[in-house]
């Protein structure tokens, strides 16, 4: 039982604060023995010809928004190409986009889901590189130079930008929780690009070769995440760019957050199993080694670690086992408490950011089990359910 208890806890604080540290670690000792490296500007005449897919369900609230923000972009003249698909929508975000000859508008009222549409968008793209953006995020007006002066490296084969959640003073726990979760991220990130490789890409923002783009099935839950791996699994590296931001508000409660991140953890599992050479691959060995770091204990076994060390903890502290251990259960029944009391005040619309990270790591827990429950039951379908947005 104590092996189990500490296995468990080990395993847990490697998954979410461990590897963090480790990577912190070898980054520094790396930059002590080879130096920093920075990024520079590309000139004008030497960044490759760059189209910039959207593809948008339904976003008339956003769409009108979107399209200025895309095109006040800072890239040289007639090197970027605007490519809208709205497969599906039945509301007016097409014939929003229709009255802008600059952006070409591809349209068809069948909804096949938004890897379908970024398929079909891809006939159309036959430039260098190509950015890859959700309807309802906003860019940064050098997002896009930021982004493709990357391509000069003949190693990188896609870059991930970073996703940043627009939070106001009355942040809810949705908000506030995943504002912090992806600060977290984004320092994983930078450390995971600078070590040799982020591991996979999200789809507020990301941008791939267009010669190294390969369809994914149209089943595909997590098509952004598959789609820089696989480019990944080739040997290429994916790089982060964190001067390179879409910026999206927060879901409007955390049923909807909840729902986008069970979502995501069935997902998770589909492109596990289907990144199976990935998990112990001999030929990318530190790829692997992040994968599994950042990605796959998340995903899978962590939260089931968390109930056990629960468990194994609470016989250990009143088996008499030692001081330490009723220390520990005791730490642990604090922190689920102040979650619970997050869920209590959330209930009650009683906004206190102290409890705002332990409710949002429960509910992330939470949805990562749920995940897997529907993934293996067959009920996630690849089509997006959109979760809402705060206006």
């Amino acid at each position: 039982m104590k092996i189990a208890f500490w296995l468990s806890i080990f395993i847990a604080f490697y998954t979410f604060v461990g590897y963090g540290i480790l990577l912190f670690i070898i980054i520094k000792i790396k930059r002590a023995v080879k130096g920093r490296k920075t990024p520079t500007d590309t000139a004008d005449e030497l960044l490759p010809y760059c189209t910039l897919v959207v593809a948008a369900y339904n976003e008339e609230h956003f769409i009108s928004q979107k399209i200025e923000n895309s095109l006040a972009l800072n890239y040289p003249a007639g090197k970027l190409k605007l490519v809208f698909v709205t497969d599906g929508s039945s509301d007016r975000t097409a014939e929003i986009i229709s009255q802008y000859p600059q952006i070409q508008l591809l349209h068809r009222p069948e909804r096949a889901g938004k890897i379908a549409a970024v398929h079909r968008a891809m006939e159309y793209v036959d430039t260098e590189a190509v950015v890859f953006t959700d309807a309802n995020t906003f860019l940064n007006s050098e997002a896009i130079r930021k982004i493709c002066r990357h391509y000069a490296d003949p190693t990188v084969g896609s870059v991930a930008g970073e996703k940043r959640v627009q939070i106001d003073a009355n942040a809810d726990a949705s908000a506030a929780g995943e504002g912090f979760y992806w600060k977290y991220e984004s320092a994983l990130k930078k450390w995971d690009s600078e070590l040799y490789s982020v591991v996979g890409a999200a789809g507020e923002l990301f941008s791939v070769r267009r010669s190294l783009y390969q369809d994914v099935p149209p089943d595909t839950v997590l098509d952004d995440f598959m789609i820089s791996m696989l480019i990944a699994a080739k040997g290429y590296r994916i790089i982060y760019e964190p001067e390179a931001y879409a910026l999206e508000t927060a879901s409007e409660n955390v049923a909807e957050e909840l729902k986008r991140k069970i979502r995501i953890a069935a997902g998770g599992m589909q492109s596990i199993l289907r990144l199976k050479p990935l998990l112990f691959s001999l030929k990318y060995p530190l790829l692997s080694f992040q994968y599994v770091s950042h990605r796959v204990l998340r995903w899978t076994v962590t939260p089931f670690f968390l109930i056990l060390a629960l468990i194994t903890n609470f016989a250990l502290a009143f088996a008499g086992q030692g001081f330490i251990y009723q220390l520990l259960f005791a730490g642990q029944v604090f922190f689920y408490l102040l979650a619970f009391l997050g869920f209590m005040m959330e209930k009650r619309h009683i906004r206190v950011k102290a409890l705002f990270v332990p409710y949002y790591f429960c509910v992330m827990n939470y949805a990562v089990l749920a995940g897997i429950i529907r993934y293996f039951t067959k009920k996630q379908s690849s089509v997006w359910e959109k979760a809402q947005r705060k206006m």
